[in-house]
C-alpha cells in the first residue's frame, strides 16, 4: 500500500500502483483530485508521452505541477494511462 502526502492531506492511497522509472503511479479512482488544479505544464518522455501536470492545493498553500498523468500515452506506457504520480516535496510513502 502507498499514500501520497502532503502539507498534511492525503492525495492519494492505493494497493495498485505501478512504479515506472522509480516514481509509483497511482489509479485515477484512488486520487483525490479535490486538492488538485489543472496547470499548463507539460512535459514529453520519448516512450511515454505527452506529460499533463496538475498544481496541489491544501490549506491556501500550492505546490505547483505536484503531480502529473499521461492521458494519452504511447503504446509501451499504455498501461499508466490516466494513473498519476507525484513529486515536488509529494511525500509518497510505502505503509
Amino acid at each position: 500500500m502507498y499514500k501520497a502526502v502532503w502539507n498534511g492531506a492525503v492525495l492519494a492511497q492505493s494497493d495498485k500502483t505501478i512504479e515506472v522509472e522509480g516514481n509509483q503511479y497511482f489509479p485515477p479512482e484512488d486520487v483525490d483530485k479535490s486538492y488538485f488544479t489543472v496547470s499548463n505544464y507539460h512535459t514529453k518522455c520519448p516512450w511515454k508521452g505527452l506529460a499533463d501536470y496538475y498544481n496541489i492545493e491544501v490549506d491556501g498553500k500550492e505546490n505547483r505541477n505536484g503531480a502529473w498523468t499521461y492521458p494519452e500515452p504511447f503504446e509501451k506506457a499504455a498501461h499508466i494511462k490516466d494513473y498519476v504520480a507525484f513529486w515536488n516535496g509529494v511525500d509518497v510513502i510505502e505503509e
